[in-house]
């Protein structure tokens, strides 16, 4: 069987293969600083399951020691020049494109087709990991795709993905961080704090306010956190769950999922949300690296109040 195990050591390879390259990077001063971070983190795919809570937290406060103490910088490692990259646009123009589609489609695909026919009853995937699993094998098909189509120097992923992940460095970890924090929160006990809170301030049966303090606070837990996920346990516990749906019978499906959209729209507004919006701005080589969040500051605000109408309006039919 393939478990999602695999996929974490196939990442943690990736950022060894990163740490070593930036190691032995003498172009870039900080190269040391890079090799420590990313090896920290391959170390933590590849053997985090057996190193325990302590040995995993010792590794994040490594992690953030490094980066805290700015021992980390962006590296510029030789990959295709600019004239090459240049032939290949006007050679193949939007066809450079496809093997970056084959990652989502398979994993889409093979998942419907893992699912709803007799594939799925070959238990060859973990259960419920299925999608995970193929998601890492659509990597490597594109890959095997990009080496026999336009056959790169052997190292040149290495070195492209090197070459992001240093211009979006410590943020890149943010997202799993954060996903933590939002679990953390929620064991401590925060949601039952903030539930008091909120209680103790609004009136009494007003369903508004609760649901405007609700989509508030989902938006606001996400900008803190970086990630929706992250904010739904504080805020389900505080709000959604013991007032919205038991207090005054909104219905859980309208609460979770459009609670969930309105924390997306703090997604939007926030640099904690790294892969959403510090990856962009790094991949587009930017000037402003909240020009992405900047843009998207028009968007989120209306949806936001649309959706905190929404939950008042078809939760509470």
């Amino acid at each position: 069987m393939i478990t999602i195990e695999w996929l974490y050591t196939l990442a943690g390879l990736m950022f060894a293969a990163f740490a070593v390259l930036s190691a032995v990077d003498r172009s870039n001063p900080r190269r040391l600083g890079n090799g420590a971070f990313w090896g920290l983190m391959a170390a933590s795919l590849l053997a985090g399951s057996r190193l325990g809570d302590f040995g995993n937290g010792l590794l994040v406060l490594g992690l953030a020691g490094v980066a805290g103490f700015g021992f980390i910088g962006r590296s510029d490692p030789p990959t295709t020049s600019e004239a090459e990259r240049q032939a290949f646009s006007e050679r193949l123009g939007n066809k450079l494109f496809l093997p970056a589609l084959i990652i989502p489609a398979t994993a889409f695909l093979g998942t419907l087709l893992y699912n709803y026919t007799p594939l799925g009853g070959s238990g060859i995937f973990e259960e419920k990991r299925e999608t995970y699993i193929l998601l890492g094998l659509g990597v490597l098909m594109a890959l095997a795709v990009i080496f026999a189509w336009l056959r790169p120097p052997a190292v040149a992923p290495l070195q492209e993905g090197r070459r992001l992940i240093d211009a979006i460095g410590w943020a890149a970890v943010l997202p799993q961080m954060l996903a933590a924090l939002g679990a953390l929160f929620a064991a401590a006990g925060v949601g039952a704090v903030i539930g008091e809170l909120t209680q103790s301030i609004i009136p009494e049966g007003s369903v508004f306010l609760t649901v405007a303090v609700f989509g508030l606070g989902m938006a606001l837990f996400t900008m803190i956190m970086g990630n929706a996920f992250a904010a739904f346990p504080v805020m389900a516990a505080a709000i959604g769950v013991p007032i919205l749906i038991k207090g005054f019978g909104g219905d859980p499906a309208v609460v979770g999922a459009i609670g969930m959209l309105a924390g997306f729209c703090g997604t939007l507004m926030t640099p904690m949300a790294a892969n959403f919006n510090l990856v962009p701005a790094a991949l587009l080589e930017l000037k402003d690296k909240n020009g992405v969040i900047k843009a998207q500051i028009g968007t989120a605000l209306p949806l936001l109040a649309a959706n905190i109408l929404l939950i008042y309006f078809l939760a509470f039919r």
